[in-house]
């Protein structure tokens, strides 16, 4: 941004046109930001590619089944003892009420008396337990339905002596939406007196905080109205976990940015008497490295977009727009909110013109001081310490999460599955669908059955005039490592039969899902690299330079990710990690671990090029140091805040990207990339070189680029 269009945007009349305009939009965007909840598609089916197996079961089965169904168990416990005869005639009585509930399907009621009679259980052999099996359908917006629904169903089961539990996938479904309740809500408000508590701290004024608050309160409302509309009209998938990563990386990205520009335009209202000439200085000088840092995460993001996982997929969308209108909200309505405000927002610090710069002599020079004296040394070293926290990566457990361990609490629908499990009832809701040619299904059916863990096929029914199909009864959870063994050996057998058979089902969705997130990691990732990498280039105008940055922001991600796992097994006791963990962390840390290397080194850049590498590494240290890591803390803050989720993925992402955060922040940019740049000196820059002008800094002909 040159510096006549800065001080256009923040002129003494162009402020406040900057100021009404994104009132207007907020305004005008608000209301929709508000209903994102309402266009949340949390299926786990709808994720998926129609690549996969389980997809093409469901297109199969679509002119005579409804993928809307949701099955759900109401599992029945006595509290001491075995149900008695009253018990047992509640429940035949209660399955005739909940029939009648609103969305319960024609027939979709089996009580335990009926599952008994058909030989799919009903009653524990001992006594002691019992399930009704009800199936809903609601249609396309089934899934937000499920919490009243299910409210219903516990009204109507309560037996006294007899705990009841919602089950299978529509106990799920509402345990998904109490975990996930107040997203829209109350995790942007942790996070945002989070923020304001970092900044008081930074800033040390009773007012200043303010303005980098509005401005991420206005960023994240256009925002959500955009992305609502992505959703609604364009086909973008968005869940509750990309809403939730949605608001913290736009409040936490965003006061990156508010950090990083009022800092600069403090530095020029010590030099300028005008805050608008200020400004246009401060902002001239901050833009390319807050366009480059938010190019780099919406680029990242955007990479997602190559994702056979739908979800994996529409995140990418989500939250580039998320950061190109935070960036876009920082260099306009910031800008215009500070020179509105005038010097006196800084009280009781107000930058005085002529005043001395309070970095010249903090921390970080000192910090710099101490690197200086044998640089080589400190690269080696840190680098050493980091290969070494590297080392936990063995440890980390992606093979997937079963449903009890997939939230940090008890569900009820946890405790259900756990009832079933301990008196030997069948889960009669998690089946595999068989698809095949009706001249082989009974063959196909018959051998599936073969497989270990896998129940007597039911009754064949017709598709069209080819096909046909068949449900069998599948033992354990669903989202168990363990099914997914059961998965592929079910349709290793099918597909021995007649290779135009398909396997699918609750289970095979979440089998395929593990495929494909494992596909994704192994495709983005490399993208990923090679897309910032040449960001780097372009911005720094080397090749060595952006090399050295890339290699140690991965160095840091393996750092994370080895503590993490260390951390997830031993002090958070969970059992594993989601198969699609390591992409989301490493996205999130590389993209925003650059940032920090992006600010530092544009700095080094500019002042290499009037005082020499070496001592422009150290000046860009102490000038950055300060903001960079209250950048840093401020956004593992806000990421810290995924962990209030009783939700095991937003856990481990929120644990992981702010332990890589502070790795960057602290050590990596501070440490690492400060001591390599003193070591290589003008050679970082390779293949450019630099010129000192004569009389200043201490490398040899630097001053201007050549």
């Amino acid at each position: 941004m040159n510096r006549q269009l800065a001080g256009s945007l923040t002129g003494p009349v162009t402020k406040w046109l900057v100021l009404v305009a994104w009132l207007v939009a907020a305004g005008a965007l608000g209301g929709l930001s508000s209903k994102l909840v309402d266009v949340q598609d949390n299926q786990a089916s709808s994720w998926l590619p129609a690549s996969a197996e389980s997809t093409k079961v469901v297109e199969a089965l679509a002119p005579v089944t409804d993928p809307n169904q949701i099955p759900t168990l109401v599992v029945y416990e006595a509290d001491s003892g075995t149900l008695d005869d009253a018990a047992k005639a509640a429940i035949e009585e209660q399955a005739a009420a909940m029939a009648e509930l609103d969305g319960v399907v024609e027939g979709g009621v089996v009580s335990a008396g009926q599952a008994a009679a058909a030989g799919l259980g009903g009653y524990a052999e001992d006594g002691e337990a019992a399930f009704t099996l009800v199936t809903f359908d609601f249609g396309a917006d089934g899934w937000s339905a499920m919490p009243d629904a299910a409210a219903e169903l516990r009204e109507i089961a309560a037996i006294d002596g007899v705990t009841t539990h919602l089950a299978g996938a529509g106990g799920q479904a509402a345990d998904s939406a109490e975990a996930f309740e107040g997203i829209d809500s109350t995790l942007i408000l942790i996070t945002l007196g989070v923020v304001v508590l970092i900044l008081l701290i930074t800033y040390r004024s009773p007012v200043l905080w303010l303005l980098p608050i509005i401005s991420v309160v206005v960023a994240y409302t256009v925002s959500g109205g955009v992305v609502y509309l992505l959703a609604r009209y364009a086909g973008v998938t968005v869940n509750g976990q990309s809403q939730a990563i949605l608001g913290i990386l736009v409040i936490g990205a965003g006061t990156d940015y508010a950090l990083l520009l009022v800092a600069r335009y403090r530095e020029e209202l010590r030099r300028h008497g005008d805050r608008h000439e200020a400004m246009a200085f401060g902002l001239h000088r901050a833009a390319p490295a807050l366009v480059a840092s938010a190019s780099t995460v919406i680029v990242g993001m955007l990479c997602l977009l190559l994702a056979e996982m739908n979800s994996t997929a529409g995140l990418g969308p989500v939250l580039a727009v998320g950061v190109g209108v935070t960036l876009l909200v920082m260099l306009t309505l910031l800008p215009a909110l500070l020179v509105i405000c005038g010097r006196w927002v800084f009280w009781p610090s107000r930058p005085v013109l002529g005043s001395a710069e309070p970095h010249e002599s903090g921390i970080w020079a000192r910090v710099g001081g101490a690197i200086a004296p044998h640089p080589r040394r400190v690269w080696i070293g840190t680098t050493a310490v980091l290969a070494v926290a590297c080392l936990g990566l063995f440890s980390l457990n992606t093979a997937g999460l079963s449903t009890e361990d997939t939230y940090t609490k008890d569900f009820d629908s946890i405790l259900g599955q756990r009832v079933l499990v301990e008196h030997g009832l069948v889960d009669t809701s998690n089946t595999l669908q068989v698809v095949a040619p009706s001249d082989s299904v009974d063959e196909v059916a018959a051998a599936v059955s073969q497989v270990d863990g896998m129940g007597e096929p039911g009754e064949v029914l017709p598709v069209d005039d080819a096909t046909s199909f068949v449900e069998l009864p599948l033992a354990g959870d669903p989202a168990a490592a363990s099914t997914f063994e059961t998965v592929s050996a079910a349709r290793d057998a099918a597909h021995a039969v007649d290779a135009d058979a398909l396997v699918g089902g609750w289970a095979a969705v979440y089998a395929d899902t593990k495929e494909a997130s494992n596909r994704d990691t192994a495709v983005i990732i490399p993208v990923v690299l090679a897309v910032v990498l040449l960001i780097l280039v372009l911005l720094l105008r080397s090749l060595l330079a952006p090399v050295l940055l890339i290699g140690t922001v991965v160095l840091s991600f393996g750092a994370a990710l080895g503590v993490s796992a260390w951390l997830f097994e031993h002090v958070f006791g969970f059992a594993g990690s989601d198969p699609g963990f390591p992409l989301f962390a490493f996205v999130f840390l590389v993209a925003l671990g650059i940032d920090y290397n992006i600010f530092l080194m544009t700095r080094v850049r500019e002042e290499s090029l009037v005082r020499g590498t070496r001592e422009g590494a150290l000046v860009g240290l102490a000038s950055t140091g300060g903001v960079i890591t209250s950048a840093g803390i401020v956004l593992a803050a806000t990421f810290l805040t995924l962990a209030s989720i009783p939700f095991v993925f937003l856990v481990e992402l929120g644990v992981a990207v702010a332990l890589g955060v502070l790795l960057d922040t602290l050590v990596v940019r501070s440490v690492l990339v400060t001591a390599l740049t003193l070591d290589l000196g003008e050679r970082i820059w390779w293949p450019a070189r630099h010129a000192v002008a004569a009389g200043t800094g201490t490398d040899t002909g630097r001053g201007t680029e050549q």
